[in-house]
């Protein structure tokens, strides 16, 4: 990772920026990952941003997006690294631009997975107030209500992850009548299925495996969606669209922190449903048979 820039600099970025004083790259799609055969729905592109000196910065610029989406995204870095280093550092934020250092890729290890196992258990330890944070949220550019709902995860996860996702899935074609009723049936199960209860985590929120970046020095957290939520998530959703190399040594580092509970394993389908939502929502019934496969797999389990 470069050396951060002066704070004058950082200042005038947007300037420099906008009069084309800076030169701009565009960082191509298999560094700014999405899940596999996802459609772009961003409307904020990311750049490298190089300087006269040779020195390079990550920016994502907003063109038209949500009001607070970069924000957001800033809002939940600087909380995530509160707790843990491995969190990229936000150099300068605002509603139009996001500037991170410029962290070079390089090939995941085991002893980085092993080290950032650790540190998400430790950045899970360190907690939140309540389920949910107290900034507006965004999940990518799409909308994550982060208000306060029940006394549980179960019921919180219910009503803010999975409800409000529900008719435009169905608006949008992706879902039928019949499959919002079962997805309802089984949220409304979720505290007998949930496991024990737990306190509210520190999450990243979002963290499958293209918001993991692996550099020289450590792999880094990336992009989150950070909220107060269940620690057994963000473990989830690592293992989801192929999942993070190295994973076991990531567990590995985790459990010599924090234990998990027992059936763990099996719960980790209920975390995906939240991201498999958002896709139905985004694009479709492209991901429909996916999700309808976990609601089918519950439901069997319930007889």
């Amino acid at each position: 990772m470069e050396e951060a820039p002066d704070l004058e600099r950082l200042r005038l970025l947007p300037e420099l920026i906008e009069h084309q004083r800076v030169r701009t790259t565009p960082v191509k799609a298999s560094d700014f990952a999405m899940p596999p055969a996802t459609p772009q729905p961003y409307r904020a592109t990311a750049q490298r941003l190089t300087f006269d000196d040779g020195s390079h910065l990550f920016a994502k610029l907003a063109e038209g997006t949500s009001p607070g989406y970069l924000a957001a995204e800033a809002n939940g870095l600087r909380w995530l690294r509160e707790a843990t280093p491995a969190a990229v550092p936000i150099l300068y934020a605002d509603d139009r631009l996001l500037v991170e250092p410029w962290i070079e890729p390089a090939a995941p290890t085991r002893e980085h997975a092993e080290e950032l196992g650790r540190e998400l258990a430790a950045m899970h330890d360190a907690g939140a107030e309540r389920f949910g944070a107290p900034w507006r949220g965004y999940i990518g550019e799409t909308f994550m209500d982060n208000d306060a709902a029940g006394g549980s995860w179960a019921e919180w996860y219910a009503a803010k992850r999975i409800e409000p996702y529900l008719k435009p899935s169905r608006d949008n074609g992706a879902l039928e009548a019949a499959d919002v009723t079962a997805i309802e049936t089984l949220a409304a199960r979720l505290p007998e299925l949930a496991g024990p209860p737990e306190p509210p985590a520190r999450t990243h929120g979002d963290l499958w495996w293209g918001n993991v970046h692996w550099g020289a020095e450590r792999a880094w957290l990336i992009d989150p969606a950070a909220h107060g939520g269940h620690r057994e998530t963000d473990l989830a959703n690592l293992r989801l669209w192929g999942g993070v190399p190295m994973f076991e040594a990531v567990l590995a580092g985790y459990t010599e922190v924090h234990t998990l509970e027992a059936g763990w394993e099996e719960r980790t389908p209920l975390h995906h449903l939240f991201p498999l939502l958002v896709h139905t929502t985004l694009f479709g019934r492209a991901y429909r048979d996916q999700l309808m496969g976990i609601v089918s797999h519950f439901t069997k389990l319930s007889y």
